[in-house]
């Protein structure tokens, strides 16, 4: 696996396999390589045509908000590159923050739909701060296909409609949520949690399964679905719920009732000091 730092570099490799007819495949992360993201990576190699699979690796400080600090966020470059090439990687993209956000880089792209539900209430900026640096990594790479987690849906669904209104030539493939043992999705968060905040992080896909299991029994009722899953979490203490929402998988617009296959329940909570998502199809 090569290891690359600069713009031209990864985008020269990137062109040579384009050349001979040989799939580019993006996965995006900002490292702190988890199982999610493993399974990304994994899910990215055995695409059809022997992709060149490109994991990129940055801490975007565009989509953080004014009260989450970007120095907080977990660093280890060596193990990452250990594991992006355990899982079949190719490249892995790790520029530095001046190459990619030079001095005076002062330009935004915005989506304006998707964005302003679920997360984008309580986070302004974020999926701005995405869709910029997800727009570059599109132009420096052009890949074929851009791989995100089910659990990031919102952020999956905000790219491809960026991707579909700005005419860039690439698939946004959606992986299934890794989940550890215990059913917590896999996050960057996890390995902070004392034991007490991790049982209480639990409620969440606790929540989220009692909702399917009423979906799956007949429950056509988005409200009662709802009212379900948001009781579990008021359980709890220490978690502070933001949203539990019934949306389209595709468009993320409400629904009046719910439709084998078409959503899915999303929520986002704080559990102590820690912002946690999740969602599940219904």
């Amino acid at each position: 696996m090569k290891q690359i730092s600069s713009i031209s570099e990864i985008a020269a490799l990137a062109a040579e396999a384009r050349a001979t007819r040989r799939p580019v495949a993006l996965v995006p992360t900002m490292g702190c390589l988890h199982a999610g993201k493993q399974s990304m990576i994994r899910a990215a190699k055995i695409g059809a045509g022997d992709p060149l699979v490109v994991v990129s690796a940055f801490i975007n400080p565009l989509q953080f908000g004014a009260n989450e600090l970007v120095a907080r966020y977990p660093r280890d470059p060596a193990r990452d590159a250990e594991i992006a090439e355990a899982c079949g990687a190719d490249a892995l993209f790790a520029p530095l923050a001046e190459e990619i956000l030079p001095r005076g880089f002062a330009t935004a792209v915005n989506e304006d739909t998707l964005s302003r539900t679920l997360c984008g209430p309580s986070r302004p900026g974020h999926f701005r701060g995405v869709t910029t640096m997800t727009a570059k990594l599109l132009n420096i790479v052009r890949p074929h296909r851009v791989y995100f987690g089910q659990k990031t849906a919102q952020r999956a669904a905000v790219v491809r409609k960026t991707i579909a209104d700005l005419a860039y030539d690439a698939d946004v493939v959606v992986v299934d949520t890794a989940r550890e043992p215990d059913g917590l999705a896999a996050g960057t968060a996890n390995t902070s949690f004392t034991d007490s905040q991790r049982q209480e992080a639990l409620a969440l896909s606790r929540a989220l399964r009692r909702a399917k299991e009423m979906s799956d029994s007949g429950t056509r009722s988005p409200d009662r679905i709802v009212a379900e899953a948001t009781h579990i979490l008021a359980q709890h203490r220490r978690i502070r719920t933001i949203y539990v929402s019934i949306v389209s998988m595709d468009t993320l617009e409400f629904t009046r009732e719910v439709v084998p296959g078409r959503y899915m329940l999303a929520l986002a909570a704080w559990v102590d000091e820690t912002r946690l998502i999740d969602n599940i199809r219904l």
